[in-house]
């Protein structure tokens, strides 16, 4: 069904373009309080800004990208792992593009991610377009009906055809035995850590663990092994 070399497991990490509401311009508040109103009528628009903007591509923006894939060296499957960190949203995409252009750009290749269809798929997609970037080959998603994306998602895969179900990668990971990368910080504090601390990086290592927790949780979906702290590989540049 697939090559596990063929197989890029991506993670995103995103928070609001702004660190509060009133940092917003008057045209974006208007449009930000009627999707308020929609989320939570009970809770005002200032307080859903800082807590869920962030998961919106319309209102958010992407501060961290990461990539993972395997290999196999004197018989032994490693995992190389890349982070994109960039405070500028533009920068980070383009970096991505570039990437992916020149890595990623055969018909064969196909991402992985955790809810990636719902969200990191179409939010990477969105802000590209936000920014006027040109989407690489293996993002040209638009117009697809959902069974011709051919990328993989291992929330999807879990739910056997379930689709009211939703399963945490955290929960995943704890029910497999699997090294959680919820340990410092979960997904609802990354704009806090992001805005208060200015913790990029500490947010960049997150960012990573969840893409080495995906991989895992796939192999472990597949009876294809473990994989070994000792063979994972961070690629610095």
């Amino acid at each position: 069904m697939f090559d596990l070399k063929n197989i890029v497991f991506l993670d995103i990490e995103t928070v609001p373009q702004h660190a509060h509401y009133h940092e917003l311009s008057s045209e974006f508040k208007k449009i930000w309080d009627k999707k308020a109103e929609r989320i939570d009528a009970n809770t005002d628009s200032a307080t859903l800004y800082e807590q869920k903007a962030g998961i919106f591509a319309e209102y958010g923006k992407v501060i961290t990208i990461s990539l993972g894939f395997f290999s196999h060296t004197e018989g032994e499957l490693q995992f190389r792992t890349k982070t994109l960190v960039n405070d500028d949203e533009q920068l980070l995409l383009t970096e991505f593009v570039q990437l992916a252009s020149k890595k990623f750009s055969k018909k064969k290749y196909r991402f992985c991610a955790h809810n990636g269809k719902e969200f990191d798929y179409p939010y990477l997609c969105r802000r590209m377009i936000i920014n006027q970037i040109p989407l690489p080959s293996i993002l040209q998603l638009m117009g697809k009906k959902p069974w011709n994306v051919h990328h993989l998602d291992t929330l999807e895969l879990w739910k056997f055809g379930d689709y009211k179900h939703y399963t945490s990668l955290e929960t995943l990971s704890v029910i497999f035995g699997i090294e959680s990368s919820k340990k410092e910080i979960d997904g609802s504090q990354v704009a806090s850590v992001y805005y208060h601390e200015q913790g990029l990086d500490r947010i960049a290592k997150y960012c990573t663990q969840d893409v080495i927790a995906t991989a895992r949780i796939f192999l472990h979906y597949y009876g294809l092994g473990q994989l070994k702290n000792e063979h994972i590989i961070r690629i610095k540049d």
